[in-house]
């Protein structure tokens, strides 16, 4: 009889973490540059985000209360190129006149304050708790959900699910860490025949064994 043999978490982080290299957007880690960053990456690529922020938003604005007072034409100029420019803009104006009418202008602590805020779901709220406060959770982006199907951890693509499933799976005082390693990786392995072949390199694709 033939079972599924899938990779445990150890031999998966022994894999990914030599290849580990920072990616753009955990330079920032103060909550609202985290909230904001992440809200603006959204289709659009770490490279260009982290530059918009780094480079002109965050500058210009140094803090949650300072980019409230902006204008929406002024966060279109900021946050141009970033894809839906001008969406965002308005979902972010929005967000931050809640943040400041609601929570003194302090990005909250816990998911459900995080949730409840507009355009926040629970990839960027468990982005906001791990990077910016140091709270176990898994952000469950394309990268991690693709390499966790792969890695026949998982066989469902809905994000929330998978966060739950993985969530059974990886120690708890390692859910901080499988956003990053996952995202390095998929980044550095972009297509699916890419991640197909490192992670056949490393031993890591589901195979059968006899019972």
């Amino acid at each position: 009889m033939l079972k599924k043999v899938t990779p445990t978490v150890k031999q998966v982080f022994d894999a990914f973490i030599p290849e580990y290299t920072r990616i753009p957007l955990e330079v920032f880690t103060k909550p609202f540059e985290v909230l904001v960053s992440t809200m603006l990456s959204a289709r659009t690529r770490d490279e260009v985000t982290h530059k918009v922020c780094e480079e002109k938003l965050f500058k210009k604005a140094k803090t949650l209360e300072q980019m409230a007072k902006l204008s929406e034409a002024e966060l279109e100029k900021l946050v141009y190129p970033v894809s839906f420019y001008r969406n965002k803009s308005k979902a972010l104006k929005k967000l931050l006149q809640v943040i400041v009418n609601d929570y003194d202008g302090k990005v909250p602590q816990t998911r459900e304050e995080l949730t409840s805020l507009p355009g926040v779901g629970n990839k960027t709220a468990s982005l906001v708790l791990s990077r910016a406060f140091g709270v176990p959770a898994i952000a469950v982006d394309t990268h991690v959900n693709q390499i966790s199907n792969m890695l026949g951890w998982v066989n469902e693509t809905d994000p929330d699910k998978v966060s739950d499933l993985l969530e059974k799976i990886i120690p708890k005082n390692q859910w901080i860490d499988v956003n990053k390693y996952f995202v390095s990786v998929g980044q550095k392995y972009r297509s699916k025949k890419q991640m197909k072949e490192f992670l056949e390199s490393k031993g890591l694709l589901v195979m059968s064994s006899r019972t």
